[in-house]
């Protein structure tokens, strides 16, 4: 592959410490959320990957949207994304909830929304890797 843009950011002290960009855009103190027993100051890891899949999902939706001449311009994508124990380490799991506008019917939306995954960089860096569940709101 060759990349278009390469992002670059740096963490210090790990999820009690600080996530910089190389730009400086991005300057975050991290935290502990208090169900993994922190304070629950500070963003987390896992709100950031939110954040970035969510983003990244809308763009590829809005993407095959307008290949198919359907305005999803509306739309909104919520990531949630779990954090637990597997095996000696942690997994990760995601659901991504799509809200579509209620001018696109269900089974339109659920090939949009299939076909977003099938293009969304997040999900082909996480296919097979962790479970993603889809669903349409």
């Amino acid at each position: 592959m060759d990349a278009l843009y390469t992002a670059v950011a740096t963490a210090t002290h790990g999820r009690e410490g600080r996530a910089v960009s190389s730009d400086g855009r991005l300057d975050l103190q991290l935290g502990i959320p208090k169900e993994m027993g922190g304070s629950g100051e500070g963003t987390n890891p896992e709100q950031l990957f939110a954040a970035g899949y969510s983003a990244c999902f809308a763009s590829a939706l809005g993407l095959v949207g307008r290949a198919a001449k359907i305005d999803v311009s509306d739309a909104a994508v919520t990531a949630e994304v779990g954090i637990g124990k597997q095996g000696e380490g942690f997994g990760l799991a995601v659901t991504l909830r799509v809200e579509l506008p209620e001018s696109v019917d269900e089974a339109t939306g659920r090939k949009l929304v299939e076909q977003a995954h099938q293009v969304c960089p997040y999900s082909n860096a996480t296919r097979g890797n962790i479970p993603v569940d889809l669903v349409i709101e």
